[in-house]
């Protein structure tokens, strides 16, 4: 038994790849580990100073397209809610109140997808009735989107 498990966990996928993660989702990862090995029960100033700088870092390391558009929503996301504190998830900007995840975004080359996400946690209040949307494909912003995602945001912290 040990030998078949042994076998199937290093066993090539029928496309000839490796295992069961992408090496983006691997990324991603590393990523969440680093960010959860962060010092903590530090002063909080510093801390949501560090958390911006690092957010404000991963949004200056996109491509050109998608790093405009990012600015963009950390400027919307930063307004409509300056009580969430800026810091990374899974290597993405993301805004948390009281070190609960509200709100992320995930630019195109993350997951190679063709449109960047902005995606909000459970804890976000955007409940409505039964069925309610928890992410958006953004393939750009408009007048009337960036002041739809202000309202989801504000909504969403509640």
């Amino acid at each position: 038994m040990a030998e078949t498990k042994k076998a199937a966990r290093g066993a090539k996928a029928a496309d000839g790849t490796a295992g069961a993660w992408t090496d983006e989702e691997r990324a991603a990862i590393r990523e969440a580990a680093r960010e959860r090995k962060r010092p903590s029960r530090r002063d909080p100033a510093v801390e949501r100073a560090e958390g911006e700088r690092e957010v404000l870092a991963k949004i200056g390391g996109m491509v050109e397209r998608d790093r405009v558009m990012a600015e963009r929503l950390h400027a919307i996301v930063t307004a409509a809610a300056p009580e969430l504190w800026p810091r990374t998830w899974y290597g993405s900007p993301a805004y948390y109140s009281n070190g609960t995840l509200i709100c992320f975004f995930q630019e195109t080359t993350k997951f190679k997808t063709r449109y960047m996400t902005l995606g909000f946690s459970d804890k976000a209040h955007l409940d409505d009735g039964a069925m309610w949307p928890t992410s958006y494909a953004l393939t750009e912003l408009t007048a009337g989107d960036e002041e739809r995602i202000a309202a989801l945001v504000k909504k969403a912290v509640g």
